[in-house]
């Protein structure tokens, strides 16, 4: 499989297999402040962030699986949504841990496999702790003001935490919030070369405000799936 850096130029190609490709590619992604927070995300030509069967699952290919296990490699923290672990189902990623937001606290059936790889992070109210240590019970509890969890202060107690650099994998919901909070430094979106029915909508169903972003590099590869770095207004200021 050959992946070709297509934007900005001259065209750079990286066989995914060869010898160096992985130190390339973190060249490619590193992000450039320490500060920095990701949202990665995927979705079919048509706009589905799930596939055929239901999950986003079906979206990926080795190119994607590739570059998302180095844009976690240089994340401190991989987050996400407490709705994601359910439907979907999360292995513990190898060097950063998974962070969970819930306001319930409960993980019941969150499908989190492995059992290696550092502790799994949950973000939920003080009220809701209780519940995680039910559900979850070698969790790691960071504590948020609550019930109703903002944005800002999700990614201050990470911060606080020391989980400075952070790449969000969603849901839409949480996705979604973080861009309205204006706290999103860059989208990395893989596109799927499928047309889907738009089961699951990218961001959600509810409207915000419109942002203009700024693309700083796009790879495709041989089965034309396009993977693009998004800049933000903030991130541009920080790039």
């Amino acid at each position: 499989m050959i992946l070709r850096r297509v934007h900005p130029g001259p065209v750079e190609s990286l066989e995914l297999d060869a010898a160096g490709t992985r130190d390339r590619l973190l060249d490619l992604y590193r992000p450039p402040a320490g500060a920095w927070l990701r949202l990665n995300l995927v979705t079919s030509v048509s706009g589905s962030a799930a596939g055929s069967d239901g999950t986003s699952e079906t979206l990926t290919s080795a190119s994607d699986r590739r570059i998302l296990g180095v844009i976690r490699e240089l994340a401190d923290v991989v987050l996400v949504g407490a709705e994601s672990v359910r439907s979907e189902g999360y292995v513990r990623p190898k060097r950063a841990p998974l962070a969970v937001v819930t306001g319930s606290g409960d993980l019941e059936g969150h499908r989190i496999g492995g059992t290696e790889g550092p502790p799994v992070v949950v973000l939920c109210p003080e009220s809701a702790v209780e519940r995680v240590r039910e559900t979850l019970a070698d969790a790691q509890v960071i504590t948020v003001p609550g019930p109703r969890m903002l944005p800002a202060d999700i990614i201050a107690a990470l911060r606080h935490n020391g989980f400075v650099s952070i790449v969000c994998e969603g849901g839409p919901g949480l996705a979604r919030q973080l861009v309205v909070a204006d706290l999103v430094d860059e989208v990395c979106l893989t596109t799927s070369p499928r047309l889907t029915g738009v089961t699951l909508p990218l961001f959600g169903i509810e409207s915000f405000p419109e942002v203009a972003v700024e693309l700083a590099q796009l790879l495709v590869d041989d089965e034309s799936a396009l993977f693009a770095r998004w800049l933000t207004p903030g991130g541009r200021a920080t790039a």
